[in-house]
């Protein structure tokens, strides 16, 4: 299962980035803007500062919402760096955007998605990864873990080479869930990951194993 983080924030990424888990990155325009990071030339540049943190791949959202400004927005970011994923919402301009940069090989990110019939296709369309939101289904009380499992079933009945990012994870318990249904990745906050080193008898262990230390070099 691949790691990403959902974040701008450039310190968080170094931080997870030296723990040595990290895989990639995903971030939006709510996020870039979280952290202050506004105007087309500020993002891209922070983009770009992004991809050389990070070894992996790092989604970049368009902000069009028809075709002809998310093929020309598209092209923009994938030029930025080898690293960058186009990020495009699902839609119907969105889906057949994806199926122009497949066509092109450029990779895609399909995001907002909230159902395996967008799921399906996104697929069809050829996207790299499909980002459905499963903290957000949690949030209107509707099973998103479910959502995951129903497009494993459905990508593994076809064969879809498509990945399954799950998204807008919120606590370490989505991610161990989304491990194992058979996410291909997750991406969350930085609280998240650190949250899978916690477990109190870990921390009582070593507690002993530092005061029985202590007392044999007294």
């Amino acid at each position: 299962m691949k790691f990403f983080i959902d974040t701008a924030n450039l310190k968080e990424i170094g931080e997870a980035e030296q723990l040595g888990v990290l895989d990639g990155v995903t971030t939006n325009p709510s996020l870039m803007a979280k952290e202050g990071i506004t105007g087309k030339d500020n993002i891209l540049k922070h983009y770009v500062d992004i991809c050389n943190i990070v070894a992996g791949d790092v989604s970049a959202e368009v902000n069009a919402v028809d075709f002809e400004g998310m093929v020309r927005e598209g092209e923009e970011l994938a030029e930025l760096h080898e690293q960058i994923v186009v990020k495009l919402p699902m839609t119907r301009d969105g889906v057949r955007a994806c199926k122009y940069f497949t066509d092109k090989g450029i990779r895609t990110n399909v995001t907002l998605v909230f159902s395996p019939g967008q799921a399906l296709l996104a697929a069809k369309a050829g996207a790299t990864y499909v980002s459905p939101f499963i903290g957000r289904l949690d949030d209107i009380s509707t099973d998103g873990l479910n959502l995951i499992q129903e497009i494993r079933e459905i990508y593994d009945n076809y064969g879809y080479e498509t990945q399954i990012l799950a998204a807008s994870v919120r606590h370490t318990m989505h991610i161990v869930n989304c491990a194992k249904i058979g996410a291909d990745v997750m991406t969350g906050p930085l609280s998240a990951i650190l949250g899978l080193l916690k477990h109190p008898l870990t921390d009582s262990g070593l507690a002993q194993f530092l005061a029985d230390y202590a007392k044999g070099n007294s």
